[in-house]
């Protein structure tokens, strides 16, 4: 027998990585059932708009993610939790089958909620197993995978979010999803100022983090003007100024394309503001709250925000811009643990401020591939790359994100008449 000093090292330090690659999983499984928590049971079904997916359908979906692409392949004598989930819960893989209308999810009374929890913890149970017992010829890809499906959940756990919050909104009651989450504070004025930044070749993109999506990549060299970026976000007061000055009826601050799809749907005020006794509410994840007018403001779509920027004769940054003036700070910010699941007032006055958390921030850079993109083979191969036409850049995270999902180089993207995402404004200019 060998003595404690002849035994192999690794084997301690694999044993922690398995170890650590499971709690790792279900730290993140368990964050997407935590956000359920408040939900009444008829909650989970509710589809108020076709973009805007049922609770339980989000619950299925990553589910179904770690099914398909990691037990299947993967764990020998793998048994489905059920048949024709695969083509239920399929959101836009068209290698690996027919989907289930998007538009048509809210029709989808069974499987309950109930079973859909079964159906994780069936899947749960299963990746603990493959996670500790992974053959080391496969080991490296299973890994790779696991944490591409957890970052995956996470974009889920905010677009759960984000989702109920439309899906609760047009209730007439303006029922909140939590009537315990923290007034935000009202804030001080600070001034907003402009920070400027060289021009020049720099680099942008993935720079060999744990992770990153395939559209962070390949790592390459942008031309800059010298340029300048808002030291903070633009404020509901701001915003307030730019509907008072007629900003909603004056087409000359507008593309053609946002004046005719803000004049179709009556916008008259970002999404969920209303007009009550002569005063500004909003709907919130916490129910109906007056407008601070200091906090950022939030709910508008591409549209909006260069309608405003123009009116405030500033421009949108680009994403290159952005993340130039991003890579030079630590992610920190309002994130959805600090438990507030709205934007806050700018709190200190260094600047910038707010680069990270709060809202995501539209850039007026179109998302497309970055030279020698090339998307990765086979069904994966379409969590990005399709989709890169007609839609805008996001840059930032938002108080519904999850602190450890968001880095620099993250390239959000919608398109350009979204407003439901927690989406705001940051001014640029010439520098």
């Amino acid at each position: 027998m060998p003595s404690v000093a002849e035994m192999p090292r690794t084997t301690f330090d694999e044993t922690a990585q398995r170890v650590a690659r499971v709690s790792r999983y279900l730290d993140v499984r368990r964050a997407s059932e935590t956000l359920c928590q408040p939900l009444a049971p008829d909650d989970y079904g509710l589809q108020a708009m076709p973009d805007a997916s049922p609770s339980k359908w989000h619950l299925a979906h990553t589910t179904w993610f770690f099914e398909t692409f990691l037990l299947k392949p993967y764990l020998r004598g793998y048994d489905v939790f059920h048949p024709q989930f695969e083509h239920l819960f399929n959101s836009y893989y068209q290698a690996i089958g027919e989907q289930y209308p998007r538009p048509q999810r809210g029709l989808l009374s069974r499987p309950t909620a109930e079973e859909v929890y079964r159906y994780r913890a069936h899947v749960d149970a299963a990746m603990r197993r493959l996670l500790t017992e992974a053959p080391p010829d496969a080991l490296a890809e299973i890994v790779r995978r696991t944490l591409l499906g957890c970052h995956h959940e996470e974009q889920h756990q905010e677009l759960l979010l984000t989702d109920i919050k439309y899906n609760l909104s047009v209730n007439p009651l303006r029922p909140a999803y939590r009537l315990d989450l923290p007034v935000v504070p009202a804030g001080e004025s600070l001034p907003l100022i402009c920070v400027d930044y060289a021009g020049g070749v720099r680099e942008i993109g993935d720079a060999s983090a744990e992770f990153a999506f395939d559209n962070e990549s390949p790592r390459h060299g942008v031309y800059l003007c010298p340029f300048a970026l808002a030291s903070r976000l633009v404020t509901c007061g701001e915003y307030l100024a730019f509907m008072d000055a007629g900003g909603y009826q004056r087409p000359t601050f507008w593309f053609a394309d946002g004046w005719r799809t803000a004049c179709a749907n009556g916008w008259q005020a970002p999404l969920y503001w209303q007009r009550i006794d002569g005063e500004w509410w909003q709907f919130t994840l916490a129910g109906m709250r007056r407008v601070n007018e200091r906090e950022p403001v939030c709910h508008v779509s591409y549209y909006e925000a260069d309608a405003y920027a123009r009116f405030a004769g500033k421009r949108l940054p680009t994403e290159a811009e952005w993340e130039v003036a991003a890579a030079a700070h630590p992610v920190a910010g309002n994130f959805r643990e600090c438990g507030f699941l709205q934007p806050l007032p700018a709190a200190v006055a260094e600047a910038p401020v707010q680069l990270f958390g709060d809202v995501w921030e539209w850039t007026q850079s179109a998302y497309a591939a970055y030279p020698g993109y090339r998307s990765p083979a086979g069904a994966l191969g379409e969590y990005n790359g399709k989709f890169m036409v007609n839609q805008m850049v996001l840059r930032g995270g938002s108080c519904a994100t999850p602190a450890q999902h968001v880095r620099a180089t993250y390239r959000n993207f919608f398109y350009p008449a979204d407003r439901w995402q927690f989406s705001g404004i940051r001014l640029a200019e010439v520098g």
